[in-house]
């Protein structure tokens, strides 16, 4: 083929217009909307990165801005961004990761205190300000902690099995949200979304809850407040309105007419007597009253 057919083919498919290296990738402008993208949909079409990212074009866009603000690699931000119960979330040993290599700080060092195997047993992260060479000291993390906390104790959890590592985890984590949060971007560590849920969903999607996790979990105080035993909230019920008497309805054997002398002591309508006034207000049976002969002009009844 000659040269100026070759040309003349590139001409009519068109020459590809490089990009603009002043275009960055983001949401600012059209330009770096549409290469944000376009690199989204690389990842996308993948199979070495997670499943939650496969085919999902809006995902792979998130994880891209992400790890352009971050100044991390748009793939590693992928393997260990994690969507627990709905939730983006870090894993623990990235977090650990960026913050080692951010330059602010020297590597993330543990100091542990306490005896293994009881309460007192903790950690906390420590690292140096580059810019101050001032010693940081993160939160201290203790079974204990964990134990209040409701991570201890949870269906399957690590700190059971390796308490250690997630002591360190999770001082790492909190030392970050303490001196760092931009680095976290405001994200939990997967272990921590799990640590604070109480399902776990299965692979299908589904979750399995047992029968005693969706009891009740009030009591009632001898003043009649409702307390919720899991968040120590206190219900006070609301008071019931007694009906006045005029309101209550008219019981058989009784009459709307009827009336009882000043002074006199009401009778229930059990007893169906009433204060009779041509009998010096004796009581006289309600039956006795309605057929008495001279009920007409009767003063109670006037």
């Amino acid at each position: 083929m000659s040269q100026s057919q070759t040309t003349n083919l590139a001409e009519l498919r068109g020459a590809a217009k490089p990009t603009d290296p002043a275009i960055r990738a983001g949401f600012d402008t059209v330009g770096g909307f549409d290469l944000i993208q376009r690199t989204a949909k690389l990842f996308a079409s993948s199979n070495i990165v997670p499943t939650q990212f496969q085919g999902n074009l809006p995902n792979c866009v998130i994880a891209v801005d992400m790890a352009l603000r971050m100044g991390a690699n748009p793939l590693m931000v992928c393997q260990n961004l994690y969507i627990v119960h709905g939730r983006p979330a870090w894993s623990a040993q990235f977090l650990i990761a960026t913050i080692n290599q951010c330059g602010r700080f020297s590597a993330i060092r543990y100091e542990f205190q306490g005896k293994p195997g009881t309460d007192d047993w903790g950690c906390k992260a420590v690292a140096t300000e580059l810019a101050t060479k001032e010693k940081l000291e993160g939160p201290l993390i203790t079974i204990g902690l964990a134990k209040k906390e409701g991570w201890y104790g949870k269906s399957g959890s690590k700190w059971q099995t390796m308490p250690e590592l997630m002591l360190r985890y999770r001082a790492a984590a909190w030392f970050v949200r303490a001196y760092a949060p931009e680095i976290a971007m405001g994200l939990q560590t997967a272990e921590e979304v799990k640590d604070t849920f109480d399902l776990e969903p299965a692979e299908n999607g589904t979750y399995t809850v047992s029968l005693d996790s969706i009891k009740p979990s009030q009591k009632q105080s001898e003043d009649g407040d409702v307390i919720d035993t899991s968040t120590g909230e206190v219900t006070r019920p609301e008071p019931v309105e007694t009906p006045h008497k005029d309101d209550e309805p008219k019981k058989a054997g009784t009459s709307p007419t009827q009336s009882v002398a000043k002074g006199q002591p009401v009778q229930t309508t059990e007893e169906r007597t009433i204060p009779c006034p041509r009998k010096d207000n004796a009581l006289v049976e309600d039956e006795d009253c309605f057929h008495c002969p001279e009920r007409k002009g009767c003063p109670s009844l006037s």
